[in-house]
């Protein structure tokens, strides 16, 4: 008999959905919205739908795997942790634990994800990632202009007059916040959409304005210039609240409008328009993570936030420079669960470079990685170079379900679990402050293990077995042990399946901000000459240099997919994907291509081949290729994007990349 059982999705997205799962036999049967849960209220995306899918899929991988004279074999369990151990403790003893790499991310964001990290601690500490492919350039920024990454609750924008979707398509990525849009405008709030492309959230905006990709930051401070001259600041806020105004004033005035309009490729008018749009507050800013994946990433945001603080919209009801809400993740007890302490050794990678790290790692080399909630050989950038590193060390690990690209380079693959399969908590530090409970609901199929029992095992081979003695519900208690003081337990997140989070639901209010001063920063004190706000361009741009742009044209986004969790679901589609190839009308001109040409894109670093699709309105010059296609695919579209880092240190320039187009025959 069918019984449908409350649940949540697992995904690294805005959302954090609550889900109704259908069970019968052992087995899910369908996967639909929870319409009890606070905020995703019964309505969920298809790549929640498509977890049952994955769930089920033949495809799956469930026994352990060893490559043997380049084929995959299966093996048991044991012969599997008994190698992997063996290989860990000499390791360790001849190199040092810090030969042994963990390349991670966030594909589920179940909080007992973090016990990798309570492995490779107790194992002594290995070398580690630092850094976001994803959003890294502006968490940073934030923290150097408020102190932290906050953002307001979704029920605020109800409060704002007008509401700015700066590069942000929420219809595609956020599709709450889309629906609070709607409601937000019934009520009479103004919408205004900044994006290169002409999206689906951009056909309910009351104003689109079109920006040539990577100018944002350019864009904020023309802006904040028509405010200063306008005389529309907020005198109060800049006098009392923050610092290092004077800096700002002086870059701003370097400038002229009209030079701003031409290198952003927005009207003197628009741009005069958003001025006053800003000044008539409160107006709410919403950023999305796609312009900040450039070299000048962390200045644009940088800048993006001191036109709200300019405007007068931080700490205010129906205001803010929302891009996080790190105050969600910060309500969890993670110090807990990973032992950082217990590191005797410590080196550390840039996410974005990791493979050119591995390649050139001395004292030690990398001898062995493994890789959990990722699948990097398509994701991570410049795939030449990374599956080159990753083919170079003498023992690749991946925990995997799903026969990936970095999955076909394994020596061994270890079949997890999916969602529905283990029991864990799931949140979401970027945009709503509820946590929500996953019960297990089925038994995982044939030998596939969860993460937790394959680090058990590790550790009990290690001889740290004491580290992991805890039974599941202990782990959850440990990570909830500070909300459990503020009455919120295990006990009461299993009976209520959501629990509200004690966060500021509107954050700076007091002005009270976490930076050196106490006080917003236009230039960040403790950062130096680096704490200056600059109007950077991107690195790849005709700014910067104009020979690479004469040669490769064309800006190439990398956008969200929108049936797949970055490069999760592609193989599970009922039919098999091609690489498509978005492009602005004016390239179709200029290269003479009709819709459905086969075409090549290509730079210095590689290429890819797919199928021509117009964008409608989209920014002259600008093509999208969706990011997280497999190879066998087409992709990685990484083929393409650079290794390179945003001008904090800890993002990616994915976005930042020139191409060029040709019809293949």
């Amino acid at each position: 008999m069918a019984s449908i059982v409350k649940s949540a999705c697992p995904l690294n997205c805005w959302d954090s959905c609550g889900f109704h799962v259908t069970v019968e036999n052992d087995k899910v049967i369908k996967v639909e919205g929870d319409p009890s849960h606070p905020i995703t209220k019964g309505k969920i995306c298809g790549r929640g739908r498509m977890l049952e899918t994955r769930t089920n899929s033949p495809e799956r991988i469930l026994y352990p795997l060893k490559k043997v004279n380049g084929e995959f074999k299966q093996i048991s369990w044991n012969q599997a942790l008994d190698e992997i151990a063996i290989q860990l403790k000499e390791i360790k003893d001849q190199y040092g634990s810090t030969a042994v790499l963990h390349s991670h991310d966030y594909a589920n964001n179940g909080i007992l994800k973090n016990l990798d990290q309570r492995f490779f601690n107790a194992y002594g500490g290995v070398t580690e990632l630092y850094g976001s492919l994803c959003w890294g350039a502006g968490i940073e920024a934030q923290k150097w202009d408020f102190g932290d990454a906050y953002g307001h609750e979704p029920e605020d924008v109800l409060n704002s007059k007008n509401i700015v979707v700066w590069g942000r398509n929420v219809a595609r990525t956020n599709m709450h916040f889309y629906e609070k849009l709607l409601e937000a405008k019934k009520k009479g709030a103004k919408i205004y959409v900044i994006d290169p492309l002409f999206n689906a959230t951009a056909k309910i905006a009351d104003e689109y304005m079109s920006v040539k990709p990577g100018m944002d930051g350019l864009l904020a401070s023309g802006i904040i210039k028509e405010i200063l001259r306008l005389g529309l600041e907020d005198r109060e806020f800049i006098e009392h609240y923050s610092y290092g105004f004077e800096d700002l004033e002086k870059l701003i005035e370097g400038i002229s409008l009209e030079k701003i309009s031409e290198m952003t490729e927005v009207s003197v008018e628009k741009i005069q328009l958003l001025a006053k749009v800003f000044a008539d507050k409160p107006t709410s800013t919403f950023m999305g993570l796609g312009l900040q994946r450039y070299k000048n990433g962390g200045n644009t945001i940088r800048l993006i936030d001191a036109l709200a603080a300019v405007s007068g919209n931080i700490g205010i009801p129906g205001g803010g420079a929302n891009y996080a809400n790190l105050q969600v993740g910060q309500s969890f007890d993670i110090s807990n669960l990973t032992l950082s302490s217990r590191k005797e050794r410590h080196r550390q990678f840039s996410i974005m470079k990791q493979a050119e790290e591995v390649l050139s790692a001395t004292n030690p080399e990398i001898k062995m990685i493994v890789v959990t909630c990722g699948n990097p050989l398509t994701q991570v950038p410049d795939s030449s170079v990374v599956e080159k590193a990753f083919s170079s060390v003498s023992t690749l690990v991946v925990i995997e379900q799903f026969m990936t690209d970095t999955a076909q380079l394994a020596d061994y693959i270890l079949p997890t679990t999916t969602s529905f399969e283990e029991e864990d908590l799931y949140y979401s530090s970027m945009y709503h402050h509820y946590v929500n409970y996953g019960p297990k609901l089925v038994l995982a199929p044939e030998e596939a293990k969860s993460d937790l029992w394959i680090w058990t095992q590790l550790a009990e081979r290690l001889g740290f077995g004491e580290d992991f003695q805890f039974s599941r519900d202990q782990w959850l208690e440990m990570s909830l042990h500070s909300l459990a003081e503020k009455g919120l337990t295990i006990d009461e997140l299993k009976e209520q399946h959501t629990l509200e989070l004690p966060v500021k639901k509107v954050p700076w209010s007091d002005h009270q901000f976490k930076t050196a001063s106490g006080k917003f920063e236009f230039t960040s004190m403790n950062k130096g000459e680096e704490g200056q706000l600059t109007l950077a361009v991107p690195e790849e741009s005709k700014w910067n240099n104009p020979l690479l742009a004469e040669k490769f044209p064309y800006n190439l986004l990398t956008i969200h997919p929108l049936r797949s969790n970055h490069s999760q679901n592609y193989h599970l589609f009922s039919k098999a994907p091609v690489l498509k190839v978005e492009v602005a009308e004016n390239i179709t001109v200029d290269k003479q291509l009709q819709e459905g040409d086969y075409v090549r894109v290509w730079n210095n670093r590689g290429e890819v081949k797919g199928y021509l699709s117009i964008l409608p309105k989209a920014h002259p010059n600008t093509i999208n290729i969706d990011e997280g296609i497999w190879k066998r695919f087409g992709g990685s579209v990484n083929n393409l994007t650079s290794s390179g880092e945003s001008d904090n240190g800890l993002g990616s320039t994915l976005y930042d990349c020139l191409v060029n187009i040709e019809k293949v025959n």
